[in-house]
C-alpha cells in the first residue's frame, strides 16, 4: 500500500493548512519556524530507504527540504506540527521495514546516553547464556522472557534464575564472553560518536558486573553498573548481591547521574528493550524502544525496530560522514 492509502493520509484535519490553523491557534509555531523533526530509517545492512518514500511522506505532512543523512538508510525534514496520522504512516512503514520517528526540533542532541546491556549493546541475555552452559538454558529462557515482557516481578526472576545457576565455575563466565556475545550492530559508533560531541556514556543493566564492565571497556563507555553474582572458591553460589539493580536502580542512576554531571534529565537518551527499562525510558528526555517487546514498544513514542544503534545518532542529526568509529 502507498502512503496515499494509508488511513487518515487524506483527512482535512492531517492536511497543512488545518495544521497551520491548529498551530496559530495554540502559538505552537511562527510561520516558517519548524518546531519538529521527522527521521525515516531502516537497517544499514539493507539500505532500502527510497527517496520516494521519503518525498511522499514529506510531501503528505507539509515537511520542509529533506536531508540524507545516510542515502538509503536514513533521512530527514523539519515540520511545524506534529502530524495526527502519525502512528497511522508509522505503521504503514513498518511494513516496509522503515522506522518512523517525529520528535521536537529543539534539543534534540542528547549529552548523556544512559543505555542497557542485553539485546540492547549486546545481541543477547548474558543470564540466558550462561543457563545454557548450566544445563537450565530452556527454564532461564522462559523466566527472562516473562520478566522482560513485565509478567513477572524482576527483582524475583533475577533471584529465580540466578539460583538455578549454583555450581557454575567462574571460569565460565569469560567463556560465555568469548564464545557466545556479540556486539549489537552500530554500538561501537553510537558510544564514540556521542562521547566525541561531549556526551557522557553510561551502561546500566539489570544484568552482571562480570559481563558489564568488559562490554563497558570494549565499547567505551564511562561508567557501568549491574548486579554481582556471588561466588566461593571460584564456584557460583547461586545468590545475588542485595541491592538488585532493577527498574527503580535504573530511573535512579538516570537521575544521579544527570545532577552529577550539573545536566537535566531533558538531557539524557536512554535506551532499551525490556519491561525493567521502562522507568528510565520515561523519565529521559529521549526514552528509545530498540528492539523492544511490545509492552515497552507501546509505552514509548520512540521505536526502532529495524535500524540498529547508529539510529540513535541519525534521531539526532548526526550524518554517516559525522560518526566516530
Amino acid at each position: 500500500m502507498g502512503i496515499v492509502g494509508w488511513p487518515g493520509w487524506h483527512k482535512r484535519e492531517n492536511c497543512p493548512k488545518a495544521a497551520k490553523r491548529r498551530a496559530k491557534a495554540t502559538g505552537l509555531f511562527t510561520i516558517g519556524n519548524f518546531m519538529f523533526i521527522a527521521t525515516l530509517l531502516t537497517a544499514p545492512a539493507t539500505p532500502i530507504l527510497e527517496r520516494a518514500t521519503v518525498e511522499a511522506v514529506r510531501n503528505a505532512w507539509g515537511g520542509g527540504d529533506a536531508v540524507w543523512l545516510e542515502p538509503g538508510v536514513a533521512a530527514e525534514f523539519p515540520l511545524e506540527n506534529m502530524p495526527l496520522n502519525r502512528w497511522d504512516v508509522w505503521t504503514g512503514l513498518q511494513g516496509m521495514r522503515v522506522d518512523l520517528v517525529v520528535q521536537r526540533a529543539e534539543g534534540r542532541r542528547k549529552r548523556v546516553l544512559l543505555a542497557d546491556m542485553d539485546s540492547t549493546m549486546i545481541e543477547q541475555e548474558c543470564i540466558d547464556e550462561l543457563a545454557d552452559e548450566a544445563g537450565v538454558g530452556a527454564r532461564v529462557a522462559e523466566i527472562t522472557k516473562a520478566a522482560m515482557n513485565g509478567e513477572l516481578d524482576f527483582e524475583a526472576a533475577l533471584r529465580e534464575r540466578v539460583g538455578l545457576l549454583k555450581g557454575l565455575p567462574v571460569a565460565v563466565i569469560d567463556r560465555v564472553i568469548r564464545d557466545r556475545i556479540t556486539l549489537m550492530p552500530g554500538g561501537r559508533e553510537l558510544v564514540a560518536t556521542m562521547r566525541a560531541n561531549g556526551a557522557y556514556a553510561a551502561l546500566v543493566s539489570g544484568g552482571f558486573t562480570a559481563f558489564t564492565a568488559r562490554i563497558a571497556e570494549v565499547l567505551g563507555f564511562d561508567e557501568n553498573r549491574a548486579n554481582t553474582l556471588i561466588s566461593s572458591d571460584n564456584i557460583l553460589t547461586g545468590d545475588v548481591a542485595e541491592p538488585i539493580l532493577g527498574r527503580q536502580a535504573k530511573v535512579d542512576a538516570l537521575v544521579e547521574i544527570a545532577a552529577r554531571l550539573g545536566m537535566s534529565e531533558a538531557d539524557v537518551m536512554a535506551v532499551g528493550d525490556g519491561a525493567n527499562d521502562l522507568g528510565m525510558l520515561g523519565r529521559a528526555g529521549a526514552g528509545v524502544a530498540l528492539h523492544a517487546k511490545p509492552v515497552v514498544a507501546a509505552e514509548c513514542d520512540i521505536r526502532i525496530n529495524h535500524g540498529d544503534l547508529t539510529a540513535l545518532l541519525f534521531i539526532q542529526g548526526y550524518h554517516r560522514a559525522d560518526f566516530v568509529s
